[in-house]
């Protein structure tokens, strides 16, 4: 028998690469999504969907139960679905605590609990590592979020720690970067146009996980049957701004880039102009006083070595390989792009 999957939250960036993963892997696999959801990265015919309305249990339940294996339960379940930028504040905790809380009971109420929960949690919420040492975060850190994100996440960890048999298993990835990403994709085209923006003066410890090394370590997680603990998930060694920017410039074939540094206040400044101007719109803005503190953070050195012992998590894809993937997606959308337009005025 097939071991059956839930993705929730299938749609994203992420989303898309636990969907491919899965199918590879053999799982029989559902994707849940809303009405609205691109299925952009969803084409392949083997995926089940489920279309769930978060704001309504109701049809929740209704909706699982129909698209529920012959079982009546998964074996597994991915909760990717969370908001990282709101227009409103109050959404992280709409979003990322309410939605799954809701979803968890309405699991457990009607004997749907699956074999094992993954919920992707961040590292922002553990809040700000020591900047004085250095020190990486641990899975012994104690969790201090600063940020509304970071405190939206750490209240749903709680609240599945609090549900006593509920067989969870929480991810606390960093900066999660890959093709079709967008925040890093920003930090691309900025080199790919010669410059290179930094924020304050202070030497910035960075980490990151490349999507595929993040997805692996999901099924890598399942395979071991680990439960009920929690993983910081990273490339196992820091960069500097100055490293990436090489890293990159050298992906994108050698560019000169001209790197600028930006004072805390003036960053600040910003933030509030652009998260204004996102409440005005309606719009979620990428700059905001939220973002502002991540930004802000000067060490996200991660220690990973509970993962490595637990599921012998491991990155395939160190920093250089995985830019370079990222960079390939980019250039190529990038000349599609300029072959369409190319091709429309020549129509004209």
């Amino acid at each position: 028998m097939k071991k059956t999957l839930l993705i929730i939250g299938a749609g994203g960036f992420i989303g898309g690469f636990i969907a491919r993963a899965a199918l590879e892997r053999g799982y029989n696999t559902w994707v849940g999504v809303r009405q609205s959801t691109s299925r952009r990265w969803l084409d392949d015919p083997r995926l089940k969907f489920v279309v769930l309305d978060y704001d309504n249990p109701s049809q929740m339940l209704e909706a699982l139960k129909e698209a529920a294996p012959e079982a009546g339960r998964w074996d597994y379940i991915i909760w990717n679905l969370g908001a990282t930028k709101c227009a409103n504040f109050a959404d992280f905790n709409r979003i990322n605590f309410l939605y799954p809380r809701t979803f968890v009971d309405l699991l457990i109420a009607n004997d749907m609990v699956p074999h094992r929960f993954l919920y992707m949690s961040s590292l922002s919420a553990l809040g700000p590592a020591d900047e004085k040492t250095c020190e990486p975060i641990t899975s012994r850190t104690i969790p201090n979020p600063n940020t509304r994100y970071g405190l939206s996440k750490i209240k749903t960890e709680t609240y599945l720690e609090t549900k006593t048999g509920f067989p969870w298993i929480i991810f606390r990835p960093t900066g999660v970067y890959g093709p079709h990403e967008q925040d890093y994709l920003m930090m691309i085209k900025s080199i790919d146009s010669h410059w290179d923006f930094g924020v304050g003066y202070r030497r910035q410890l960075l980490t990151f996980i490349y999507v595929e090394d993040l997805v692996n370590a999901m099924f890598d997680a399942f395979d071991a049957d680990v439960v009920n603990k929690k993983y910081i998930i990273s490339e196992p060694r820091a960069y500097t701004q100055g490293e990436f920017r090489k890293i990159v410039a050298k992906a994108l074939g050698g560019k000169f880039v001209v790197p600028l540094k930006l004072p805390m206040w003036a960053v600040y400044a910003a933030s509030v102009v652009a998260e204004k101007w996102g409440i005005l719109k309606m719009k979620p803005s990428t700059l905001n006083r939220d973002k502002f503190k991540i930004m802000k953070q000067r060490n996200w050195s991660c220690d990973v070595s509970d993962a490595i012992r637990d599921f012998g998590f491991k990155c395939a894809f160190p920093l250089e390989r995985g830019v370079d993937e990222t960079v390939k997606a980019y250039l190529a959308e990038k000349e599609a792009r300029k072959a369409k337009k190319k091709a429309e005025k020549k129509a004209k």
